[in-house]
């Protein structure tokens, strides 16, 4: 669809700024067929409901067309949401699997915002040997006054296992 069709949704609730947006228009000129992989969605009326960021790139760049797929059997309702859920991130990154397996150069110029290490050298580096797989529990455990015994014996053992921290309060 030509670009001159398509109309950006003022309702949109995401935006890209400076630096990750020069990003994505580098990744469209560079990666031109992952549009045609993850076209922008709009409905019926042309309005973008997927894809705001990658038309506005696209624009910039200087395109005049660019891969659409027509939602025209949704309800208001669903227009809004899809607006939501399309900008969703569902996960996490695995961190350690980034480190071992990518280039790190390779993913910020993808735009991926990587972790940053402290020392002035690693800088934007996914440095392996700071990645250290965890998982932050939080855990709400109520005990009545009588048998706060039984818990203070429950932190001791917990504070034996290497690398588990405790945080407790009273409420």
């Amino acid at each position: 669809m030509k670009l001159s069709e398509i109309k950006p949704n003022p309702n949109n609730p995401r935006l890209i700024k400076d630096d990750k947006f020069k990003k994505l228009c580098q990744s469209i000129k560079d990666f031109p067929e992952m549009l045609e992989l993850r076209p922008i969605v709009v409905n019926k009326d042309h309005i973008i409901l997927g894809g705001n960021m990658r038309y506005k790139a696209a624009k910039e760049i200087g395109l005049k067309e660019i891969p659409v797929k027509v939602a025209d059997n949704l309800t208001p309702e669903q227009e809004r949401e899809f607006l939501i859920k399309d900008n969703t991130s569902g996960g996490e990154w695995d961190w350690e699997i980034l480190a071992n397996e990518w280039d790190s150069d390779e993913l910020e110029a993808w735009g991926l915002d990587l972790p940053e290490d402290d020392n002035d050298n690693q800088k934007g580096k996914i440095v392996k040997e700071n990645i250290k797989p965890f998982i932050q529990t939080h855990v709400l455990i109520s005990f009545p006054p009588e048998k706060m015994i039984y818990l203070q014996e429950l932190l001791e053992q917990i504070t034996k296992i290497e690398g588990v921290e405790y945080e407790q309060s009273s409420n």
